[in-house]
């Protein structure tokens, strides 16, 4: 205290004129209108500046929150999309509200282990059975597919990543719909490649690639990526086609697994009829 004293005592003068000039800027500002509006422009850009510096700083600090809010409402406007619905057509005029049927359910989920490196690649998700995953259902990101769900636990998922040999993707040309299947050789982890497409079809580099409706794991028209380049091997009747991936695997970090509700009904339809040629 005798410290502080002290150094107001040694600095008495300054701290004198200090309030003196404090003193006047007050009654000039408000004694003259033209002084005290540009006063009050100034204090409210630099109060503006001042809160706009803390409002980033505390958006910086809440930016997980923010992912995951936004991860959550992303899998609510996939489930009321209209693409997640089965078109019912035998009732489209006896009940108005029954046209759809939802085909599709999304569940948001975080990716916790990822690799890229190996020859045969998994994924591990922070979300089980507890949110309602299980086998066999399809992982896909905002940018285009992902893998499909493998060992589920309550609270994981292990997830056979694109970039796995034993990753086969049902797909097609989306401008003609030509059908072919997608795998990874192994090498590069941005490129897969697309065969069994003939020939005389016509496709050009650029060209999307993109899921069909063969597939009961992954939705119709989820995009896989865009025809890197193409090439046909001497004596083969089909093209082999490079397709660069449209999600990146080494920075994707939130994903939806998808359940397709009519799985098992399609599956035992088609079960039936196997057995039933034999």
């Amino acid at each position: 205290m005798i410290n502080l004293f002290r150094f107001l005592w040694k600095h008495i003068n300054f701290i004198f004129f200090l309030l003196f000039e404090i003193f006047c800027v007050y009654l000039i500002v408000s004694n003259n209108s033209f002084q005290k509006a540009r006063f009050v422009s100034s204090s409210n850009y630099v109060a503006g500046n001042i809160y706009s510096t803390i409002t980033s700083i505390r958006e910086y600090f809440y930016l997980k929150e923010t992912n995951e809010a936004l991860a959550l409402e992303n899998a609510r406007l996939h489930n009321i999309t209209r693409d997640v619905f089965a078109r019912n057509s035998t009732q489209v005029y006896l009940v108005k509200d029954s046209v759809f049927k939802q085909q599709y359910q999304y569940i948001n989920a975080k990716i916790t282990n990822n690799s890229v490196n190996k020859r045969n690649n998994y994924l591990t998700l922070n979300r089980g059975s507890s949110s309602g995953i299980g086998p066999e259902m399809a992982v896909i990101s905002s940018n285009g597919i992902v893998g499909i769900t493998k060992d589920v636990s309550e609270n994981f998922t292990s997830v056979l990543s694109v970039l796995n040999k034993n990753a086969k993707i049902s797909a097609k040309i989306k401008k003609n719909n030509y059908f072919g299947s997608l795998s990874w050789d192994g090498r590069d982890y941005r490129l897969g490649i697309f065969i069994d497409i003939p020939t005389h079809v016509n496709i050009t580099v650029g060209d999307t690639i993109v899921t069909n409706a063969f597939s009961d794991i992954f939705p119709e028209n989820i995009l896989i990526g865009k025809i890197e380049s193409f090439d046909i091997k001497p004596g083969d009747n089909f093209f082999t086609i490079i397709v660069r991936f449209s999600t990146n695997f080494k920075n994707v970090t939130h994903v939806y697994v998808v359940t397709n509700i009519m799985k098992e009904e399609r599956k035992k339809l088609e079960l039936h009829s196997q057995q039933n040629d034999k």
